[in-house]
């Protein structure tokens, strides 16, 4: 059964936000495999500390995810 893990860094996403995230990825398998996989389809969130997250060799914080969408918003 599909097991979709996706992992984000802490306080980045409301509740409301991580919801439609486990919502979209569920339907998209869904979208694939048909509707019977629903019900078998597994999303986990896990989240990451600021801090904890590096990219380019730098630790990505929270604070600078948050500038990263006010800037491109």
């Amino acid at each position: 059964m599909p097991l979709i893990q996706v992992q984000l860094i802490e306080n980045v996403f409301t509740p409301e936000q991580k919801q439609e995230v486990i919502t979209k990825l569920t339907d998209a398998m869904v979208a694939i495999e048909g509707e019977n996989m629903r019900s078998v389809t597994w999303v986990i969130l896990q989240e990451v500390r600021s801090g904890e997250w590096g990219i380019g060799g730098r630790a990505l914080t929270t604070e600078a995810v948050h500038a990263l969408v006010s800037a491109t918003n």
